[in-house]
């Protein structure tokens, strides 16, 4: 299992948009692509702007090579890129160790 890390910063006012916009490309474009295990998403307390995405994949190349080389990737982007004040800092990890 492999954990996509997003740190998405947004353009300040637009979140109650952007909280509809994330959930809708996950719906439409993620949810069904090849290797999708789930995902969480975190909002930024401290820093409203700030939104922590977490999709889980079966393989890493699920995420890299199969979603961000499908249409749905465009239709991600579509969804909720208006909405980005930066691009995101993404970054993959693997499981060390968890809590029952």
């Amino acid at each position: 299992m492999i954990l996509e890390l997003a740190d998405i910063r947004i353009q300040p006012g637009k979140q109650a948009e952007f909280d509809v916009a994330i959930q809708r490309g996950i719906a439409e474009a993620i949810s069904t692509a090849k290797g999708f295990s789930g995902f969480t998403i975190q909002k930024g307390i401290d820093t409203p702007e700030r939104y922590i995405l977490m999709i889980y994949w079966e393989t890493l190349e699920n995420h890299t090579v199969d979603f961000r080389e499908s249409a749905a990737f465009a239709v991600w982007r579509g969804i909720v890129g208006p909405f980005f004040a930066a691009p995101p800092t993404v970054e993959h990890f693997s499981l060390l160790a968890k809590s029952n």
